[in-house]
């Protein structure tokens, strides 16, 4: 992960930002699941959200 890792902010709290923003994105996608393309942006955003989640615990300080 060391090497993914670069995708991500350097500190917690540009993470936190990072995160909050992914969640928010699938949020909106979440409303129009019942459309194609919400879902993919709701499974998109749902994987980035996971991703920048598992960096984000990843980071000390």
């Amino acid at each position: 992960m060391q090497g993914l890792a670069r995708f991500f902010a350097r500190n917690r709290r540009d993470g936190a930002r990072l995160l909050s923003t992914a969640l928010v994105i699938t949020g909106a996608g979440l409303v129009r699941i019942d459309h194609p393309i919400g879902r993919g942006i709701a499974l998109v955003g749902g994987l980035v959200s996971l991703y920048w989640w598992l960096c984000y615990r990843q980071l000390e300080r």
